[in-house]
């Protein structure tokens, strides 16, 4: 049963997206079967000690050479998905072993249905991370820096009404808050916040009313930050990502009752 459950899964991967990165060059094609494997790991498709096809069978599934797929299985063994023994094969490594700071993980995890508590641990990050950034940046942003952040809020004023649109300029904001700084430890998470930013992006992109509801918890922010006020600064963070996983919730509420909905009619 298993077998022919991992079979349908890279089936499917190969009829759809790594059809077409063949066709895109050998960087596409690997960076798409890392994705196919690990997006139907991080969801639940192999399970925690569950062994993935062997090279022959998922080469041929995926409709790749066995190369392409060593390197891809490298590359999820990185981030701690699975572990390949001699006889034994690759397996799936158990979830505390994930590395869910993984920018691929973190996307992976939102890709599909998302809980309450997916929420939670999304918003539980950007508060570990995002309000003491604001206030170093108090502290330490350069005259250059603060502009650079007017003028991505300049930006955002723009696009407000527009949640596509919006999307770029905030994520310059939060960004540049994180390099402002002056921390290279800091600023190392950038790549994970962005991840972090784009789940809530793709969340609550549904508001009818776009973001220009968030542009004053915006200024706030950027102004205390350009007086030198850490305290304001970290507290006014707060109340925007508090502000902000309450619109997630609301989105993520109407998304699952919709689909509740059609279940319930279908």
């Amino acid at each position: 049963m298993n077998s022919m459950k991992n079979r349908k899964s890279f089936s499917t991967a190969r009829t759809s997206r790594v059809a077409v990165a063949v066709s895109s060059g050998s960087t596409a094609l690997h960076a798409t079967v890392v994705e196919q494997i690990g997006l139907r790991i991080v969801q639940g498709d192999f399970l925690p000690g569950e062994a993935l096809p062997n090279a022959d069978d998922s080469s041929e599934m995926l409709g790749v050479s066995r190369t392409v797929l060593r390197e891809a299985i490298k590359v999820l063994a990185g981030k701690g998905l699975v572990e390949s023994r001699p006889k034994t094969g690759t397996r799936v490594r158990p979830r505390a072993d994930w590395n869910f700071l993984d920018p691929d993980v973190l996307s992976w995890r939102y890709a599909g249905g998302v809980s309450a508590d997916d929420v939670r641990a999304l918003f539980e990050l950007r508060r570990a991370i995002e309000p003491m950034s604001a206030a170093l940046a108090a502290q330490r942003a350069t005259p250059v820096q603060v502009a650079e952040i007017h003028a991505a809020l300049t930006e955002m004023e723009a696009v407000s009404d527009d949640g596509d649109r919006f999307a770029k300029p905030d994520l310059l904001f939060h960004q540049t808050i994180l390099r402002m700084t002056g921390n290279e430890l800091i600023g190392s998470l950038a790549a994970l916040v962005e991840t972090a930013l784009v789940m809530s992006f793709r969340l609550s992109n549904d508001n009818p009313e776009g973001q220009r509801h968030s542009l004053p918890l915006h200024r706030e922010v950027a102004e205390k930050i350009a007086v030198g006020d850490a305290a304001g600064a970290q507290k006014a963070l707060l109340v925007l990502i508090d502000n902000a996983e309450d619109d997630v919730r609301r989105s993520v509420e109407n998304r699952n009752k919709r689909r509740n909905d059609r279940g319930l009619q279908s």
